[in-house]
């Protein structure tokens, strides 16, 4: 059995969604996942795909995310798991609604 990882920079609660949101927030979490959304990766497309990324924070990076059970490792390479599918759709409307926000702060 996994221990919940319950701990975030800037929170005491160890509250499960400031656990995500503080992982998310990482420096690169993001395009890591979004890379992952098309299917498995292996390592060096990784690196090659995110365009920037040192090996060493990738792999930092993707220790945290195998932790918290949004990525794994096959020999196919790096994918998401359910629980990665099922955050980038609901994430989604999130980014629809990112796109009318910052379009109405353009247009004050």
């Amino acid at each position: 059995m996994v221990t919940f990882p319950g701990k975030a920079r800037g929170s005491t609660t160890g509250r499960p969604i400031m656990v995500l949101l503080d992982a998310l927030g990482e420096r690169w979490t993001l395009r890591i996942l979004w890379e992952l959304r098309a299917g498995p990766m292996t390592f060096r497309q990784l690196v090659d795909s995110t365009g920037g990324l040192s090996p060493t924070l990738l792999n930092k990076r993707l220790k945290k995310l195998r932790e918290l059970d949004l990525v794994a490792h096959e020999g196919s390479g790096y994918f998401l798991t359910a629980n990665g599918v099922e955050l980038g759709e609901l994430m989604m409307p999130l980014s629809r609604w990112a796109d009318r926000w910052a379009k109405r702060l353009q247009m004050r």
